[in-house]
């Protein structure tokens, strides 16, 4: 049985198309997200964070991350670095 057949909507969460993380006032940060039911309109709403919160949001995708392979246009922070006489380090 489904989520939708038991009463429970199927709704989506993620990023919203053409937005950034931007920064707030205070110095937290915001990552645009949008909801959306299918079949319906969605809403975009904020997921601020404070600076911490964004570092430890952070830290966790890039151990989650760390298993899977590099895309070409991945940003510089998921490309390895070769240090001279030492292995890989992302």
């Amino acid at each position: 049985m489904s989520r939708s057949e038991r009463g429970v909507p199927d709704w989506q969460i993620g990023l919203a198309p053409n937005r950034s993380v931007s920064r707030e006032r205070r110095g937290q940060l915001a990552l645009t997200l949008q909801i959306v039911r299918p079949g319906e309109k969605f809403v975009t709403v904020p997921l601020v964070l404070t600076v911490a919160e964004a570092e430890g949001l952070h830290a966790a995708l890039c151990y989650a991350l760390n298993a899977e392979p590099v895309p070409d246009d991945a940003p510089e922070c998921r490309k390895s670095i070769q240090y001279s006489g030492s292995q890989q380090r992302f």
